[in-house]
Formats: structure tokens, sequence, C-alpha cells
């Protein structure tokens, strides 16, 4: 078992409550592993606690990516928000920490 953030890196983003985190991996050859463990019900579980409700997969293998979309993963929103900085960015450092 080892950390994410040893194989991939991520770029993130946010609209409404809805965030998207790609992970894309140091080396190519890696993608494999990550699209192995690194499966959508995985990601769910992993921020299921902090109210994300639905995750969506999409897999890009010529950049050795996985982007998900999490629904409700922002309290409602960047600006609605009462939480302190719980956009994209702070969500990715998370998800990086998952042991894979």
């Amino acid at each position: 078992m080892m950390k994410l953030h040893e194989l991939a890196h991520s770029r993130t983003g946010d609209k409404g409550n809805i965030s998207n985190i790609s992970v894309v991996a140091y080396r190519l050859e890696n993608y494999d592993l990550l699209r192995e463990r690194l499966t959508a019900d995985r990601v769910a579980a992993h921020f299921a606690s902090r109210g994300v409700t639905r995750v969506l997969r999409y897999e890009l293998p010529q950049l050795g990516a996985l982007n998900f979309v999490l629904y409700d993963a922002l309290s409602g929103g960047v600006t609605s928000a009462t939480t302190l900085d719980k956009h994209g960015k702070t969500l990715s450092s998370y998800l990086l920490q998952m042991e894979i």
C-alpha cells in the first residue's frame, strides 16, 4: 500500500456544488495501477463523510489521467458554504492522501 500522492498529482476545479478532481500519473506506466485501484466507488467512500453523494469517473489514458466529478462536494457551493476553504484544491489534497 502507498499514498496516492506517491504516484500522481492532481488538478481541480469547482462549479456550484460540484468539484472536479483530475488525478494525473507522474509516470504513464503507473496509469493502469491507478485505473485499477482508484475507482469511482472508492473515491465516493473516501469522500462520504464530507457529504459527497455521487462520483463519476472519466478515463484519459492518453494523458495517464483519471477525472472525477464529485456531486454535493462543496456544502452548497463555494459562495454559500459555511465551512472554511472547502474548495476543490483542499479536496484534491484530501484525495491524494488515500491509500491505494
